[in-house]
């Protein structure tokens, strides 16, 4: 099951910072998972990923698997 009690701030890229309207937020989680959330809609709810899933979608990245 993956922890959904955040402890820390949620965060924005650096990346997305100025004239980015497509950006999410991050937080950690209790388990080391994460919280995402739209950063023009905070209210809209969270999204939780687990350590284990979250490391694999940090490695797809870095990898290039999702393209861009």
């Amino acid at each position: 099951m993956t922890s959904q009690k955040i402890v820390t701030a949620f965060k924005k890229s650096s990346a997305s910072q100025g004239g980015q309207q497509e950006c999410v937020e991050v937080a950690h989680t209790a388990d080391g998972g994460r919280a995402v959330r739209d950063s023009k809609d905070p209210a809209a709810g969270l999204q939780f990923y687990g350590p284990d899933h979250w490391a694999a979608f940090i490695d797809g990245v870095k990898a290039g698997t999702f393209g861009g």
